[in-house]
């Protein structure tokens, strides 16, 4: 009886191990499409506007959170010479 608990509680584990990586791996999808967008604005309007906005990595942490809008934000803040 104590062998079958053993497996039980083996299966219940490797199960809560794999919705974790699950989990974990869809979080790093959701934050590398918001830096990719975030940082193909930036390209372009560092290439088209020339604003020279430098990719630090506050710059690069603003996109993959925030996304485009945090690109748009970061462009916004440098033509008004606050920040990055």
């Amino acid at each position: 009886m104590v062998q079958a608990e053993i497996l039980i509680l083996g299966l219940l584990l490797l199960v809560a191990i794999a919705g974790a990586i699950s989990l974990v791996m869809r979080s790093v999808k959701y934050l590398a499409v918001n830096a990719l967008f975030g940082l193909v604005i930036l390209y372009l309007a560092n290439a088209f506007a020339g604003l020279a906005i430098p990719y630090s990595p506050p710059v690069l942490l603003v996109c993959a959170v925030l996304g485009a809008p945090g690109a748009i934000a970061v462009i916004i803040l440098n033509l008004l010479g606050l920040g990055f």
